[in-house]
């Protein structure tokens, strides 16, 4: 709990420390870009870890049936997701 205290002090005194330069809000940018791309990255293994599993598991049990192809597209889907994040993230760092 700790260290979300100090984050928060940290991120709220490097917004006044910026007003006072003028430098509006580039670094509110920074940390919006970082959040973009480090969720949009989180959200996409957690769920291309699910994904895996399930599908490996239903290929164990049936070895016959032919799941690597949506397993493959499903797995694409997943991953165009983290590069609309990636490119929220390229488009508030050119606001910086």
């Amino acid at each position: 709990m700790r260290n979300l205290y100090s984050f928060l002090i940290v991120l709220l005194s490097s917004s006044a420390a910026l007003a006072a330069d003028g430098g509006g809000g580039g670094g509110l940018a920074a940390i919006g870009a970082g959040l973009a791309i480090g969720l949009a990255a989180l959200g996409g293994a957690i769920g291309q870890g699910k994904a895996a599993a399930s599908g490996l598991e239903a290929m164990g049990r049936n070895p016959n049936s032919s799941l690597m192809a949506p397993f493959i597209v499903g797995l694409a889907l997943i991953e165009s997701l983290v590069i609309y994040g990636l490119l929220i993230a390229f488009q508030l760092v050119d606001k910086i």
